[in-house]
C-alpha cells in the first residue's frame, strides 16, 4: 500500500502553516479550498450521467440502487439513502446503504472492517443483491478493500456497478463499469478526507438520487410530489406542494390532500383533472407516476 501517490494523501501547500492561522483566517481558508469542490464534479458529469441512466433502468426492472463503503464514504451513502425515503416516498429498500462494520459504525469506528474484502460480498449476499440492482462503491481514496470486494461479487452477479473516487486512476475504477473520479486535491488538513473529498461525495450522491427519482416520476415541475408526510413539518409543506402545483386554495389542498389518503400526487391529479380518488390512481399507474404525463 502506497498512500503517498494519492492526491488525497498529498500535503496541500496552502494550508502548510494552518496551526498558526487565526480561527478567521482558518475558516477563510477552508472556505476558499471548498469552493474549488463543484468545479471537479463538473469535469465529472458525463460519467455521473451514466451512473443516473443505470439507476433509473434498475428501479423501472424494479431494482435497487445500492451504496458500498467505508467510514466517510459508509455514512454519507446511509445519509442518502435515508434521505429518499421521506423525500421521494421511497421503500426502504429502494436505495440501500452498507458501511463497513455494519450499521454501528455509523458513530463508532470498527478497527479493520474497510480492510476485509469478503465483508462486502457477505453485506450484499445479506440484502439479496440480483442482476436488477446497481451498486455504486464509495472510497475517497479509491482503494477500500471492502469495497472492491463488494464490486467483485456485484459483478458475478450480474448487476451494474460504478464506483466513486477522490483520486484518478483509482483502483476501484478497475472493477466498475462506470467509473466516477472527482479528483479535488490535498485536503486542508493532510488526509483527513471527510473535507473536500466528503463534500465532493456528498454533491455526487445528491445528483445522482435526485436525478434519478425525477427519471421515474417522482418530481413535477420543481416539487416533491411523492414527499411522505411523516411529521407536521411536511403535512404541511404537501399542503403547499399541492397549492403550488395547482395553484388552489388552502382549503381546497388539504380537503384534496385527505380526500387522497394524504397522498400528495394523487391529491394533484384530482385536482387538476377533477377527478375521483379512483379515477385519478387509475391515470398515475397508466402513466407510471408521471403527473405530466396526464395533464398534457
Amino acid at each position: 500500500m502506497n498512500l503517498n501517490k494519492l492526491a488525497t494523501e498529498q500535503r496541500n501547500q496552502s494550508t502548510m502553516n494552518l496551526d498558526t492561522l487565526s480561527t478567521i483566517e482558518i475558516l477563510q481558508l477552508m472556505n476558499k479550498e471548498d469552493q474549488t469542490v463543484p468545479e471537479s464534479v463538473k469535469k465529472e458529469l458525463p460519467q455521473i450521467e451514466k451512473v443516473v441512466e443505470a439507476v433509473k433502468e434498475s428501479f423501472q426492472k424494479g431494482g435497487h440502487l445500492v451504496y458500498v463503503g467505508a467510514g466517510t464514504s459508509g455514512r454519507l451513502g446511509i445519509l442518502d439513502a435515508a434521505e429518499c425515503v421521506p423525500t421521494f416516498s421511497a421503500d426502504p429498500t429502494m436505495v440501500q446503504g452498507l458501511i463497513a462494520g455494519g450499521m454501528s459504525a455509523m458513530t463508532v469506528a470498527v478497527e479493520g472492517a474497510e480492510d476485509s474484502i469478503t465483508l462486502g460480498e457477505e453485506d450484499l449476499r445479506n440484502i439479496q443483491l440480483t442482476e436488477k440492482d446497481t451498486v455504486l462503491g464509495i472510497a475517497a481514496s479509491g482503494r477500500t478493500p471492502y469495497v472492491i470486494g463488494a464490486l467483485e461479487y456485484a459483478k458475478k452477479v450480474g448487476a451494474t456497478t460504478a464506483s466513486l473516487a477522490c483520486n484518478k486512476d483509482a483502483e476501484i475504477s478497475k472493477y466498475a463499469d462506470i467509473n466516477i473520479e472527482v479528483e479535488v486535491g490535498p485536503e486542508v488538513l493532510t488526509g483527513s478526507t471527510r473535507l473536500k473529498s466528503g463534500t465532493a461525495q456528498k454533491l455526487v450522491l445528491n445528483m445522482i438520487s435526485t436525478a434519478s427519482m425525477i427519471g421515474i416520476g417522482k418530481v413535477y415541475k420543481n416539487l416533491m410530489v411523492d414527499v411522505k408526510p411523516t411529521n407536521d413539518k411536511l403535512v404541511e409543506r404537501s399542503k403547499s406542494i399541492i397549492m403550488q402545483a395547482t395553484e388552489c386554495s388552502y382549503e381546497e389542498a388539504e380537503k384534496a390532500f385527505f380526500a387522497a389518503d394524504k397522498n400528495v400526487k394523487l391529491a394533484i391529479v384530482m385536482i387538476l383533472t377533477k377527478l375521483s380518488k379512483e379515477e385519478a390512481s387509475e391515470k398515475l399507474d397508466q402513466a407510471n407516476g408521471f403527473i405530466r404525463n396526464i395533464i398534457e
